[in-house]
């Protein structure tokens, strides 16, 4: 689960973490009289609140919201409201949304902060070292972005324990962003309380892009992202709160409501399976050959025969998909189970694609049976790699 901006600052903050005075706004008006509590006088920097990075650099599809970006320093009060008036109700196009863009319902107003020196640092989970690796780049105008994709011998990462980052590694971390020794005790508690956020919230990642050095030598969060782990918001209620389902595409958020976590991607396969290790084997898998995941619904949890139905209609109806992919190592979750959802999906949406299903572990057995006697017009694999060759096979003779 993603969460804006601010709220992020505020966990953040909880932990320790220095932020720039602000509030948020919901209308112009609002806007004006908050920028008036943060700071007695400017410059200030308006911020749409959506979920995505890339702001700045953001364009609005709106005539009315002018050809600045989604994050704005204003120098005049006079200027706030009508920056304000711009964004706010304008939809927000980045290089991390889609081409149809995010509405700005809401603005961050807050007090400018002069900094020396900024750069990028992030945290985020290793799945294939079972760790949590802390990243950091010296970004300067650079988007982090286009390191990642061109230069990504410019960032440092480093994996942590779960006793947190040492003295030892923000020392290196210190050296690597060239930071002066002077900040070098404020960026350790800077990152321990990184760490802090991240643990004590189940997040997934978290991104501070970028923090900047206060003239007294203090680190400071110019901006936040925090990811949240679904799978943890059962022993974090408050969090759950902070759920924006006006930032949520429709498929994603019946799929969060059947209990499912729903993805997509810019290929054309479904894939429907039962626990994330399956599905990051799956988007590798056929990564290999000239196709891709389009969408991937992962269906582990407490289900119903009704549930596994919707869960499956989701992908079948997506239009990006051309073939789908259902794999399953039944344990808890029994394959008859989802053979009886596949049956009646296919009576409600037909089945007009490729379907590929790969069962194994509880009820398996019972499962094909159901299947073969249903007389579905779908292809049965013995394995991954067999089950993605099938796939693509079907899909070419189908085009």
């Amino acid at each position: 689960m993603d969460i804006h901006e601010y709220q992020a600052k505020k966990i953040l903050s909880s932990n320790g973490i220095k932020i720039p005075k602000g509030r948020v706004a919901y209308t112009p008006a609002e806007a004006r009289k908050v920028a008036k509590e943060v700071s007695a006088r400017g410059p200030w920097v308006l911020k749409a609140q959506i979920h995505s990075g890339a702001r700045r650099l953001g364009r609005f599809i709106e005539n009315k919201a002018g050809t600045n970006g989604g994050i704005r320093i204003i120098d005049s009060l006079k200027d706030i409201y009508s920056n304000a008036e711009e964004m706010l109700g304008s939809t927000l196009v980045t290089s991390q949304t889609s081409a149809k863009g995010k509405l700005v319902s809401r603005i961050y107003v807050e007090a400018f902060n002069k900094v020396s020196h900024t750069f990028y640092v992030g945290m985020a989970i290793d799945r294939t070292n079972s760790s949590i690796v802390l990243l950091a780049a010296n970004t300067k105008d650079e988007d982090i972005a286009d390191i990642v994709a061109n230069r990504p011998d410019k960032i440092l990462r480093i994996p942590i324990d779960l006793n947190g980052p040492t003295h030892s590694q923000t020392s290196q971390l210190t050296n690597f962003l060239k930071l002066q020794n002077k900040s070098a005790e404020s960026f350790h508690k800077f990152i321990r309380g990184m760490f802090k956020t991240f643990v004590s919230n189940d997040a997934l990642m978290i991104e501070i892009n970028p923090a900047g050095v206060l003239k007294n030598n203090e680190i400071v969060a110019l901006d936040a992202k925090i990811r949240i782990d679904n799978r943890g918001l059962s022993r974090h209620p408050e969090l759950e709160r902070l759920r924006d389902d006006y930032e949520i595409e429709e498929r994603e958020l019946k799929a969060l409501k059947y209990g499912f976590a729903y993805s997509e991607y810019d290929g054309n396969i479904g894939c429907i399976v039962n626990g994330s290790g399956l599905a990051l084997a799956m988007v590798d898998t056929l990564k290999q050959g000239d196709n891709a995941i389009a969408c991937s619904l992962n269906v582990k949890g407490s289900v119903d025969r009704d549930k596994i139905a919707a869960g499956i209609k989701l992908i079948a109806t997506n239009p990006k998909v051309e073939g789908i992919i259902i794999y399953i190592l039944g344990g808890f979750l029994r394959c008859d189970l989802i053979a009886d959802g596949i049956i009646d999906a296919a009576a409600e949406v037909g089945m007009n694609i490729p379907l590929v299903v790969r069962f194994e572990g509880t009820n398996r057995d019972d499962a094909e049976n159901i299947l073969e006697q249903a007389k579905l017009p779908l292809i049965m694999a013995d394995n991954m790699e067999d089950a993605v060759s099938k796939i693509i096979k079907a899909v070419e003779e189908n085009e």
